[in-house]
């Protein structure tokens, strides 16, 4: 029944993340709000709801806090070395200038900050939780003038008006369906890890987190089917620094949220997927990710799943 039921939680999480990111963009626009914003802001703050309510249900839950860590974490790590991978071997990934100079280093930095605020009193505190929110702040930012002085150079989406009382229909159906997903999803996780004998931090790197990540893993494979790369790349990297900046940081806010055993080392499989990325588009002229680069990325995490269960 318990995998049944986070089935299903992640089945409703989606389409209450799809329902909210429509109804508040068509919101934006019906208050003329530009496109560029509404896709900076909205869409990409839509895309990460799924793991910010799956993260602070687990965070207030008690019994649950491995899971708001290993899902941000988890997630981070299918995201680049499976959904880049995926990506990159249906076709090669472009990569813009902006992406090489300020967000794939900073997807790297993210993780490592993570570490070195969990070093000594092994939780990262609601003190903590601020300093990645100041973080997330300071991104979002730079983002925004870059998007402003570099207009011609974004991927406007054409966002449609709606009626208010229709957006406000969605965005509310859609909260709901975050909630109730979340709701089911957390004490199903935790259920199966006990019934397994397996730690939470198990199941949070890899069925929640795989979960919570099906937004972009969706998003990238289409841009690639349709050879828009660079946009698969972006969507990946940005949700990195989403994850960890805002989710994490609202969740340490909400909750502190002690250390568990291995993070270390998840933290760093997270960075070298980051590093990876940042050297496979530095070495060659084209600055792309190759097909074969793809290969490697999803053989560096089938070893590292392999390994993870083996030590179960």
């Amino acid at each position: 029944m318990d995998y049944i039921l986070i089935i299903s939680g992640f089945v409703i999480l989606i389409i209450g993340a799809h329902f909210l990111v429509d109804g508040a963009s068509g919101l934006a626009k019906r208050f003329n709000v530009p496109n560029m914003i509404i896709g900076l802001t909205v869409v990409a703050f839509g895309t990460s709801m799924p793991e910010l309510v799956v993260n602070l249900v687990a965070a207030l839950n008690p019994g649950s806090t491995d899971i708001a860590l290993t899902n941000i974490i988890g997630s981070n790590t299918i995201n680049t070395y499976i959904i880049i991978g995926i990506a990159a071997l249906i076709f090669p990934i472009a990569s813009s200038k902006s992406l090489r100079k300020f967000s794939i280093p900073l997807s790297i930095f993210a993780p490592l900050i993570v570490l070195l605020l969990a070093k000594g009193d092994a939780i990262i505190t609601r003190t903590d939780g601020f300093v990645l929110l100041i973080f997330f702040a300071w991104f979002m930012i730079v983002m925004v003038n870059n998007t402003l002085s570099h207009p011609k150079k974004s991927h406007n989406i054409d966002f449609k008006p709606i009626k208010i009382w229709l957006a406000l229909i969605m965005i509310a159906g859609g909260l709901g369906g975050l909630v109730g997903g979340a709701q089911l999803i957390v004490p199903s996780a935790t259920r199966i890890a006990e019934s397994l004998g397996i730690s939470q931090a198990v199941i949070g790197l890899t069925i929640v987190a795989l979960g919570t990540s099906l937004p972009e893993l969706a998003t990238s494979v289409v841009a690639a089917f349709k050879k828009n790369t660079d946009i698969a790349l972006g969507n990946v990297i940005g949700s990195n620094i989403f994850n960890v900046f805002l989710i994490l940081g609202l969740s340490a806010v909400a909750q502190p949220l002690p250390v568990y055993k291995g993070m270390d080392t998840d933290l760093i499989i997270a960075t070298l997927a980051s590093f990876l990325v940042l050297v496979f588009v530095y070495t060659n002229k084209h600055h792309k990710i190759k097909r074969w680069h793809g290969g490697l990325l999803i053989s560096i995490y089938t070893g590292y799943l392999i390994w993870m269960i083996s030590g179960i």
